[in-house]
């Protein structure tokens, strides 16, 4: 049986509103995270994924009430993080609604987190961010919302994170984040094929063929995009169909 390809969208916020950059940087106001997750979820989102991507670069905690407001307006599977780095702050997030947890810094400077949260709430709730750039021949993994570079090769990390317990990979091009110039098709397939845990594409969507590529050249289980649904440049009703005329199996409403 083949799965469904999955459309996520994604809401970046930075306190209590959605906000959105180019590579990290340059953020704007995109709204209100709890209008934004209600057309989504009407709009027939299979997903959904909320970050606080600024929690772990200014050391606060996630805001949770975010988080509930949002869940409150789903009828789709909600993954929400940003600076989680204990068991109960996982807990906290999972309580406050969310189906499972992401986490990025933290595990890169503890990798025995992974293992700790997946043997708490299982693999299916526990989902690694990895933001990759390009270095040289390879790409590195980055922290802190992009601002620093962890020293480790992000291929590698994958794997190991997959090992430790990570049910999911969320792999983000910090190359393309906010560039609308295409996924990464080459991070995006290397990444895929080094684990046997799904992997979700983000950075660079635009057209409903950037979408084909990435599922078809990246194998990618899933893609991930903000703005282009923020401003409404692309439908997610309007995609799908399209996917479905090139044989891509989606979930259509």
């Amino acid at each position: 049986m083949t799965l469904a390809r999955r459309i996520i969208p994604c809401l970046d916020t930075d306190g209590e509103r959605v906000v959105k950059g180019v590579r990290f940087v340059n953020l704007r106001d995109a709204g209100d995270p709890a209008a934004l997750a209600a057309r989504y979820n009407r709009e027939g989102a299979d997903e959904l994924v909320v970050l606080d991507i600024a929690a772990s670069r200014d050391h606060r905690p996630t805001f949770l009430e975010t988080i509930r407001r949002v869940a409150a307006e789903l009828a789709i599977p909600l993954s929400a993080g940003g600076g989680v780095a204990t068991v109960d702050e996982g807990r906290a997030i999972l309580r406050a609604g969310a189906d499972k947890l992401t986490v990025n810094t933290a595990a890169l400077r503890r990798p025995e987190l992974l293992t700790e949260l997946a043997a708490e709430f299982g693999s299916q709730a526990v989902v690694l961010a990895i933001d990759a750039k390009r270095t040289g021949d390879h790409w590195e993994a980055f922290v802190r919302g992009g601002r620093d570079s962890a020293g480790c090769d992000a291929l590698e990390w994958a794997r190991e994170g997959a090992a430790r317990g990570a049910g999911e990979i969320l792999l983000t091009s910090m190359d393309r984040d906010g560039t609308r110039s295409g996924f990464d098709l080459a991070l995006t397939s290397a990444v895929s094929r080094a684990v046997s845990v799904p992997v979700i594409a983000s950075g660079g969507a635009d057209t409903p063929t950037d979408f084909l590529d990435v599922f078809v050249e990246g194998r990618a289980d899933a893609a991930l995009a903000a703005s282009i649904f923020h401003d409404a440049v692309q439908g997610l009703g309007e995609l799908k169909r399209f996917l479905a005329s090139r044989d891509v199996p989606v979930r259509l409403v």
